[in-house]
């Protein structure tokens, strides 16, 4: 009987040395040029037999690959074991083990060797140890002791001379950094090393705390004369930490004053909240403007907190008719300014062109533009477009030119014969601050294409000039128009509207004058000039 026992417990042993260097992760991660291996491990002894036949297998995207049938001499297979002798990039994959009807597959992932540290963040331990206890870091790995032949451990990637393995001592917080060992091991007559690093964070002793009030330090407490009052004191503590009050004055207590005694309850962290209230009855004179000391105390220190009572000021109702009237004044204030709100953006055309007025302001000046804008329209002179053809190159300059003081450009006027047209066009509208595009459903000739063309392109690219449309003849549908027009924010239609536009007050001149630059010349009028001048043609 006793035999068997030793033989059981020899067993057991030997299934826990070796347990410990199974592979039993799905998801494994090795480092480039290092050995590695793949190990499989059961619980069943019949496995120990061997009678069955092992296999390994890579599974490639046309299928499993026997590893027993390549000959490599980095890769070796001992039974259960798949070694690397080293790993390399391309051994990336998913890897399978077959014995019997027993299989595990893993699913490897090779990763780059940092050039510039001696180890892998991917492949690091972290462990938190408490200053002044026990750091202990040993340099030994379960698999490849046996062939380890030399040991080195490295600090932040600096060797750690006169190191004994175990590295032991009581912790510092200097002591704070990444522990890498390196195994150097022997194999086939090539020197292998294998790291292995640890993440050591150094923390402080959670054991015990130093006692907290909860709240603020000075309390202000505002009281009546003959009321009772409580005063609650708070605090995290140890076990054995204790709160009190200082409620003696010149060695003599107040006999209206009572400490109660102090409760605990545990916290989920270990820890203890507590509390002392102290009662004042009948309150006097005497309690006023005096500190009532709260503190809590421990081996690691005190936490104080002042409680002064103060005579509670006499508080004033606002009567009833100034809180009416207030009410009043701040209905009509708020209506006063929705009104002028909703005036200025109804107005916002004729407030701007008084501002401009009264200031005279002109930002014509510095700009070193010669027109103030350039008039594109139909150029085909045929009956159905007379009447666009008047308003553009007769309508336009007749009360922009002479009637607001503006210059325009016009191409039939301004466009000298026999030049270079295109060049001519596109140099007009780089100096000039508008374009004023007379939109019809016949406007998008070849003729005029360019002038809008070079138009948007000083307007988009550019930004040096700012585009008006006029719609003379309902259009309605503008899809024939460039969609890049559409990107525009600083154009907008104007409707020409002959029975309504037809005096120099009428909303469509005024919006015309507000999206044209602002101007300080005063232009020359006669007699009949004041007068509307435009006449149905």
């Amino acid at each position: 009987m006793h035999c068997r026992e030793i033989l059981l417990t020899v067993w057991v042993l030997m299934f826990i040395s070796t347990s410990e260097t199974c592979t039993s992760r799905l998801h494994i991660t090795a480092v480039e040029g290092e050995p590695f291996y793949l190990k499989y491990c059961s619980s069943s002894p019949k496995h120990e037999k061997k009678t069955t036949t092992i296999k390994w297998y890579k599974n490639e995207s046309h299928g499993p690959v026997d590893l027993s049938l390549r000959s490599s001499p980095r890769i070796l297979l001992r039974d259960y074991v798949l070694e690397f002798w080293p790993v390399e990039l391309h051994d990336n994959g998913s890897y399978s083990f077959q014995m019997g009807n027993d299989t595990h597959d893993w699913k490897l992932n090779v990763i780059p060797r940092t050039k510039h540290s001696c180890f892998t963040e991917n492949l690091v331990t972290s462990k938190a140890v408490e200053v002044k206890k026990s750091l202990q870091i040993a340099c030994e790995h379960n698999y490849y002791q046996q062939l380890v032949n030399r040991t080195v451990l490295y600090k932040n990637c600096e060797k750690i001379e006169n190191n004994k393995n175990p590295f032991l001592k009581n912790a510092e917080y200097k002591d704070q950094g990444y522990y890498t060992c390196v195994f150097f091991l022997r194999h086939n007559g090539k020197l292998f090393n294998v790291t292995k690093t640890f993440n050591i964070t150094i923390v402080g002793d959670h054991s015990k705390i130093i006692p907290a009030l909860l709240g603020p330090k000075i309390n202000e407490v505002k009281v009546e004369l003959g009321k009772d009052i409580q005063l609650n004191c708070s605090a995290l503590l140890n076990e054995k930490d204790v709160i009190y009050w200082h409620t003696r004055r010149n060695n003599e207590s107040d006999p209206n004053v009572h400490e109660g005694n102090m409760t605990r309850i545990r916290t989920s962290e270990g820890k203890w909240l507590a509390s002392r209230i102290l009662r004042i009855e009948n309150i006097n004179t005497r309690n006023l403007n005096f500190s009532y000391n709260c503190t809590a105390s421990s081996e690691g220190g005190t936490d104080t907190k002042i409680f002064l009572l103060l005579l509670k000021d006499d508080t004033v109702d606002i009567p009833g008719h100034v809180f009416t009237r207030g009410m009043i004044v701040a209905v009509v204030i708020s209506v006063m300014v929705v009104c002028l709100v909703t005036v200025g953006v109804i107005y916002r055309v004729d407030l701007v062109l008084f501002y401009r007025h009264f200031m005279g302001r002109d930002e014509t000046l510095t700009d070193g533009k010669t027109y103030d804008a350039f008039v594109s329209y139909l150029k085909e002179c045929q009956p159905e477009h007379g009447e666009e053809h008047a308003f553009a190159v007769e309508t336009l300059p007749r009360v922009l030119e002479k009637h607001f003081g503006y210059k325009l450009c016009i191409f039939e006027r301004d466009v000298v014969p026999g030049g270079a047209v295109v060049d001519e066009i596109h140099s007009l509208i780089e100096k000039s601050r508008r374009l004023i595009i007379v939109l019809s459903k016949s406007y998008m000739s070849s003729e005029v294409r360019y002038e809008l063309e070079s138009g948007l392109h000083e307007a988009l690219v550019e930004r040096k000039i700012k585009i008006i449309l006029i719609e003379f003849t309902p259009v309605g549908d503008f899809s024939f128009l460039p969609q890049s027009l559409k990107l525009l924010k600083s154009h907008r239609v104007l409707k020409w509207k002959a029975d309504k536009s037809l005096s120099y007050n009428s909303r469509f001149w005024k919006n015309l004058l507000y999206l044209m630059p602002a101007k300080a010349v005063k232009p020359c009028r006669d007699e009949s000039e004041v007068l509307p001048i435009l006449l149905k043609t």
